[in-house]
């Protein structure tokens, strides 16, 4: 998940059992062997793989067959194996048979994938027609949604308001953002430098489908540009002003747009500085060269919040073309 969706992150679902799927045995003695499957939550058209645990048969020197909704899909050594998946809410019969001395012992587990995706939505700053997507912001807020797609193996497609919804952060339960319906849940950035992680376990009604999801969340740097705001064509977002300026014209109007700022207490407060002095606060100044002379100045802005948080950025201006020179923000 630093730029996000983060960004988005896919998921599935098993059938319960000891493996996180559902195990039914048969032949000698069946319980001689279990099969597990990971990852817990595989994702539709993805793959899950098998193992075998024993505490009592020789794995090393017997043989595994597999067979896929009744058709063999391996036979060899005993190992890990892939097992491809279907589509959302299809049901996979995994059935796993150990041959050692002779002897079959059988297990079936069922896989059952559930389609979950995580989206991160930073709270943060960005301009009213910014087509990207801001980043985590430091010393603010996530909101993080849980999109299901959930199908019962006749396909039939289960309403996302009517899933529970239990989600952890940093492997911690929050019980008062978990339920049936709660799809979304707000996280606090983690700290500069570090990682926060987010999951979620989705559940039917009836509990007989689970899907689930994570990602993990890391903040990054706020930033600051300014863009030439021009009287016909209006702010020009394409580009960037560079660390230098020139003022061609009577005057020169400006933009300041802050990214990846916290905005849960408010949008960011922007102070421009021309030499070091205040001039004016807002997103917009307007630069007026008067008198004759040509020269330079600094201008500089600073964006901040009710925190800590600050975002800055400096131009160095060029103007006029005589002797003498006023130059003022309004």
């Amino acid at each position: 998940m630093s730029s996000y969706l983060f960004a988005a992150f896919f998921i599935l679902a098993l059938l319960p059992s000891t493996a996180d799927a559902q195990s039914l045995g048969s032949g000698a003695d069946s319980a001689s062997f279990t099969v597990s499957a990971r990852p817990q939550y595989p994702t539709p058209y993805g793959q899950a793989t098998i193992s075998l645990l024993s505490n009592t048969l020789d794995l090393a020197n017997a043989v595994m067959t597999v067979a896929l909704a009744g058709k063999e899909f391996y036979r060899g050594a005993v190992q890990p194996l892939s097992i491809p998946l279907g589509k959302a809410g299809s049901v996979t019969n995994v059935k796993v048979t150990i041959s050692s001395n002779g002897v079959p012992y059988v297990q079936s587990i069922f896989i059952q994938p559930q389609d979950v995706v995580l989206v991160a939505e930073p709270i943060s700053s960005a301009p009213s027609l910014y087509l990207g997507k801001p980043l985590i912001p430091l010393q603010g807020s996530v909101r993080v949604v849980a999109m299901a797609n959930f199908q019962d193996a006749r396909g039939k497609t289960l309403a996302p308001n009517t899933l529970s919804y239990a989600w952890s952060v940093d492997d911690r339960q929050i019980a008062n953002s978990s339920g049936i319906g709660r799809t979304a849940i707000l996280v606090a950035s983690p700290l500069q430098y570090r990682a926060r992680s987010v999951s979620v376990a989705v559940t039917s009604p009836n509990g007989s489908l689970v899907g689930g999801a994570s990602l993990s969340l890391a903040a990054e740097e706020p930033s600051l540009r300014i863009y030439q705001n021009d009287a016909l064509l209006g702010i020009l977002f394409d580009h960037a002003l560079p660390e230098q300026y020139a003022i061609t014209g009577a005057e020169a109007s400006l933009f300041a747009a802050p990214f990846s700022l916290p905005t849960t207490s408010g949008s960011p407060l922007l102070q421009w500085f021309l030499n070091g002095e205040s001039a004016q606060t807002g997103s917009t100044i307007t630069l007026r060269p008067s008198g004759n002379g040509e020269g330079t100045a600094s201008l500089s802005v600073t964006a901040s919040t009710g925190n800590s948080t600050t975002a800055n950025t400096n131009l160095t201006l060029s103007f006029g073309a005589a002797k003498s020179f006023n130059l003022f923000g309004l």
